[in-house]
């Protein structure tokens, strides 16, 4: 029988938990991944996959998009505003440029801070906590048994409480293709 250890991955790709969602995409996308361990000081600590980071950011209010006129007041004079008092916001429009700007024209800017909500997290606040593990000496049907039962598609390998490897549902579907399991 095939072992894990015969079709395991064990040059890791692995992400810390303060690591910006935005950069986990470039990350996952560059290395043609779904998904990786998380490492704090060198223990695994989650797995975050394209699907944990999709279903955050679907939990996320999304990003605001009514005009003043439908909000039910105009841009001049917010509820409670007296003619001819300063608003409350003068202060910061001294120090921000962009503070007077208008909310509909900064969001429709595509590139502005209010699209990038990825960058705004990080992979703590994404990540699946619970480790899914397997030995190195278990046969490639137990870790399919255990991916199907538990429908995960990542087993961390472990030994002695040290991360030895990964494997994945590709790496049982290759070995059941090249006629290994």
């Amino acid at each position: 029988m095939t072992q894990v250890k015969d079709i395991m991955s064990t040059e890791l790709v692995t992400v810390s938990p303060e690591l910006s969602l935005r950069d986990l995409v470039e990350l996952l996308a560059n290395a043609h991944l779904g998904g990786v361990p998380v490492l704090s000081h060198g223990e695994p600590v989650g797995v975050v996959s394209l699907d944990d980071i999709a279903s955050f950011q679907a939990s996320l209010a999304p990003v605001p998009t009514d005009g003043a006129e439908e909000i039910g007041w105009d841009e001049e004079s917010p509820p409670g505003m007296v003619e001819g008092e300063e608003s409350v916001s003068a202060y910061f429009q001294d120090l921000w440029a962009d503070a007077g700007a208008n909310l509909i024209e900064r969001t429709e800017a595509i590139r502005g801070p209010e699209w990038d909500l990825l960058a705004e997290h990080v992979v703590d606040e994404a990540m699946s906590r619970r480790l899914w593990t397997i030995g190195p000496n278990e046969t490639v049907q137990a870790a399919a048994r255990q991916m199907r039962q538990h429908d995960i598609h990542r087993l961390l390998v472990m030994a002695r409480g040290q991360l030895l490897g990964i494997v994945t549902t590709s790496d049982v579907t290759r070995a059941v293709a090249e006629g290994k399991a």
